[in-house]
């Protein structure tokens, strides 16, 4: 366990910051898997409602530092391709 006050204070910034970047990451993917499984189903109105909450989810995460700007990028993109193919 760490000893000096400083140590102290950076692990429960750690553990803030994880479970903070955790709850994102986490509700980013549904977001995301309901878009995926909308388009499974062929139901093109679902889908393209899901992806703009996806994307704003993605953006967020990204704005947030919990995953690369592009990462993000790709995200939306291979989302947006995949609603536009149905």
């Amino acid at each position: 366990m760490a000893n000096h006050k400083s140590a102290i204070k950076r692990i429960r910034q750690t553990l803030k910051r994880t479970l903070r970047n955790r709850f994102v990451r986490s509700t980013m993917r549904t977001y995301i898997r309901k878009v995926r499984d909308a388009a499974a189903l062929g139901d093109k109105q679902g889908a393209q409602a899901a992806l703009l909450q996806a994307v704003r989810k993605i953006d967020k995460a990204a704005s947030k530092g919990v995953i690369h700007k592009n990462q993000a990028s790709r995200r939306v993109s291979r989302l947006t391709k995949l609603v536009n193919k149905l």
